[in-house]
């Protein structure tokens, strides 16, 4: 008697399949999402949220190691547009805000030679520099600080690792500007 044929897997799950058997295959190195160009498959209802929380579906994904595996994956393309990249698909994610958020900052250092060190809610470590900038917006009068992890993707510095990037900080000419990795940056007035 033959078997009867399995359900169609959905997008999500076909993804999911992918980034597994990709997963027992490479190094321990960020994959390669830059240089794979699948196709487009769509919308699968993925979102970051402003806090860094991820949605499927409108359903708060609560596991953290899927959070992890789907943030190494992410690529933001060129036309601004966030996607889940696999060598096989790329999938549509609305961000609402930046894909992560930088939870701690660390300094190693001071004065010329400080080093300010990031780490994000999915476990990144970055080091503010010429090739990871920080920058920061104004919302009003409330500032919106955030740090290039990798390719174009940002993580938005919360509110206590701010602080403590004005408490490293000096002042000149009337503005707040920290060093880190031989490059400064403006946090805002003095």
């Amino acid at each position: 008697m033959p078997e009867p044929p399995s359900p169609p897997k959905s997008s999500f799950e076909e993804m999911l399949a992918v980034l597994k058997a990709h997963a027992g295959t490479r190094d321990k190195g960020p994959p390669p999402v830059d240089k794979w160009n699948p196709i487009h498959c769509g919308d699968i209802g993925m979102e970051i949220m402003a806090d860094g929380t991820w949605k499927h579906e409108g359903t708060r994904i609560t596991r953290e190691p899927l959070v992890r595996l789907f943030a190494s994956i992410l690529r933001k393309d060129e036309d601004g547009q966030t996607y889940l990249v696999t060598p096989v698909e790329k999938i549509v994610v609305k961000v609402h805000d930046a894909p992560f958020t930088a939870i701690r900052a660390d300094r190693v250092g001071e004065g010329k030679d400080q080093q300010i060190i990031f780490t994000t809610n999915v476990g990144d470590v970055i080091t503010a520099g010429p090739t990871n900038p920080i920058r920061v917006e104004r919302n009003g009068e409330e500032p919106r600080p955030y740090v290039l992890v990798r390719g174009r993707l940002e993580a938005r510095i919360l509110r206590a690792p701010f602080y403590e990037l004005v408490e490293w900080s000096e002042a000149r000419d009337g503005v707040l500007a920290v060093l880190s990795g031989n490059a400064s940056w403006s946090l805002g007035s003095a």
